[in-house]
């Protein structure tokens, strides 16, 4: 059965920030969202569309197109196919410099806080400053932190830095906590592609509890069981590639957990 689209989701028609406008709006409406991230080496071109279709009836909040390291760089047709079938926001997951597509709605400017790699804190972003200056793409400031997964990731390894304990959420809090006054608009919490673990929901919910930002969380999440824990632990958004990829069911399971977080009533 087709749901109606949650209107608390309703893109701000105009507005110059108009992705985070309606990120900001979800939390503190106390809704929920997802995003299907979009690995340009993993997707099948042959069964693209029909997965277009797919997230179109169960309304797909945003599409991430990116990855840590691209052999197939495929971002344009990708965020082409998707203008063409859908109506859904396509924001850039960049893993560097060069991932930059004018053609997407915005980007999430990721600054590694969790790592002490100066070229992931600031040194990418110079060099990319410029093109994204005159690109149009909305930029989305975003404190972005690894989390240990039970194995090394390839964003991990292309980075050069150690991820967060994963029994550490008071580290994790603090480091957002530093990311948010440093005036980072969005704080992403991520275990990696095809994280053995997820992030725990300790650790979403003391950086809940640290930040007044919209927090994502992404890695890991291929169970109903595992989105319903990281929403419940405070997530506003939470972001699912592989899962989606191996098993497609996935996505009306994952789309009926969201949509119940958003009929049910706000809490004064």
């Amino acid at each position: 059965m087709q749901q109606t689209h949650p209107h608390h989701l309703q893109p701000v028609t105009g507005a110059r920030h108009r992705l985070l406008d309606t990120l900001i709006r979800t939390k503190q409406l106390g809704k929920k969202a997802y995003a299907v991230l979009l690995d340009p080496d993993k997707v099948e071109q042959d069964s693209f569309i029909e997965l277009l279709t797919r997230t179109t009836q169960y309304h797909v909040d945003f599409f991430l197109v990116g990855g840590s390291l691209i052999t197939n760089y495929a971002h344009r047709q990708l965020v082409d196919a998707i203008r063409q079938h859908t109506q859904t926001p396509t924001i850039l997951f960049p893993g560097n410099c060069l991932h930059i597509e004018p053609g997407a709605d915005g980007i999430l400017l990721l600054s590694l806080i969790s790592g002490r790699n100066p070229e992931f804190l600031i040194g990418q972003h110079v060099i990319a400053a410029p093109l994204l200056k005159n690109s149009g793409l909305e930029i989305l400031p975003t404190g972005y932190m690894l989390v240990d997964s039970g194995a090394q990731t390839t964003v991990s390894y292309i980075s050069n830095t150690t991820p967060l304990p994963y029994d550490k959420p008071s580290v994790a809090a603090c480091t957002a906590m530093a990311g948010e006054m440093l005036g980072l608009k969005l704080i992403y919490l991520d275990a990696g592609s095809g994280a053995r673990r997820p992030v725990s929901p300790q650790m979403i919910a003391a950086v809940r509890q640290a930040v007044d930002v919209p927090i994502l969380v992404g890695g890991g999440i291929n169970t109903i069981e595992k989105a319903h824990a990281a929403l419940q632990a405070g997530a506003d958004l939470i972001v699912v590639g592989n899962a989606i990829e191996q098993d497609p069911d996935f996505l009306p399971e994952l789309a009926a957990v969201v949509h119940s977080y958003n009929q049910a009533p706000v809490q004064a």
